[in-house]
């Protein structure tokens, strides 16, 4: 039997497929009846030492539609992290009054070091430009339910998949149901070898181009992404690549009807609003299974389900 009670979720990784599949099970049970008091014995911290709105709203609004209780912060700026305090302090503090954190931290691995020191569970909700895994569970859930199946689908990932946590997660995942990737990026942003790497150990296929075009007519599921100019340590190479990849609807046309168009979001200009009117445009609806997914992995940790 599957158990997930009081095991942390730092990287998509610490779950088997089997796992995964479980969570997005539980989602869906969720979808259909989303207000379920289970958590009301229950205290939820929410610890985000970097901007978030989806990712730190849906945790929170999957606690209250549970009937749990929130506490936390928003920003570093807000919490003794700004007096000094360090990581192990703050993680050894919050878990005196949380069943279980949700953490979100510029600094990549800092979410594992969390889950090591913390006596409560830890849910990875960014950690720098290493994981996601929350957003990769609700983009897995995206896909199953607008393809009807993981297995096999062709995936177009589109823009900054050098800093983009998000692609990264997304990949691992997918390469359990055998995947085939499309790689569309600038050389400058292009996907890192480690990740590449995780791909030809499952035995896939990975292809990359600089053009969408080349993509379009094959993928199941396209993956836009923002280039995030908060994580380049050179302004001028940001400007050189911010608007290379822009979606506009003129450019569907050559697309499966079935396919879909997914963004982490926030979007900057990288999907053109006329691409909303388009029915191959999931993104609003990506954003808003994010609850779904985070009241089901709040649940399966804290041993509700």
């Amino acid at each position: 039997m599957i158990n997930l009670k009081n095991r942390s979720l730092v990287s998509i990784t610490d779950y088997n497929k089997e796992e995964i599949i479980r969570i997005l099970d539980i989602a869906e049970e969720f979808e259909l009846n989303q207000r379920q008091h289970i958590l009301n014995q229950h205290v939820i911290a929410s610890l985000f030492f970097e901007p978030s709105t989806r990712t730190r709203l849906s945790f929170e609004s999957a606690v209250q539609y549970l009937g749990g209780s929130v506490i936390g912060f928003a920003s570093a700026d807000t919490s003794s992290v700004r007096k000094g305090e360090s990581l192990k302090d703050t993680i050894l503090t919050v878990s005196n009054y949380s069943d279980l954190i949700v953490m979100r931290n510029p600094l990549d691995g800092s979410a594992r070091y969390a889950s090591e020191v913390s006596p409560v569970p830890i849910i990875n909700a960014g950690d720098g430009a290493n994981q996601h895994p929350t957003q990769c569970l609700l983009d897995l859930y995206s896909i199953r339910k607008t393809q009807g199946t993981l297995e096999n689908i062709h995936i177009a990932m589109v823009g900054d998949l050098k800093y983009g946590r998000t692609v990264h997660s997304l990949v691992q995942a997918l390469s359990l149901f055998g995947a085939t990737f499309h790689f569309i990026s600038p050389d400058s942003l292009k996907m890192p070898s480690s990740v590449k790497t995780w791909v030809k150990k499952a035995g896939l296929e990975y292809h990359q181009y600089t053009n969408m075009k080349d993509v379009m007519p094959m993928a199941d599921i396209f993956y836009m992404t923002r280039v995030q100019g908060e994580r380049f340590p050179d302004p001028l190479e940001y400007e050189k690549v911010k608007n290379l990849y822009i979606l506009e609807r003129s450019m569907l046309k050559d697309a499966k009807e079935s396919m879909k168009v997914l963004h982490p979001l926030p979007r900057v200009n990288e999907i053109t609003q006329d691409v909303d009117e388009d029915p191959r445009a999931y993104y609003f609806q990506q954003a808003k299974n994010g609850v779904y997914v985070r009241q089901a992995l709040l649940a399966a940790i804290l041993g509700l389900r």
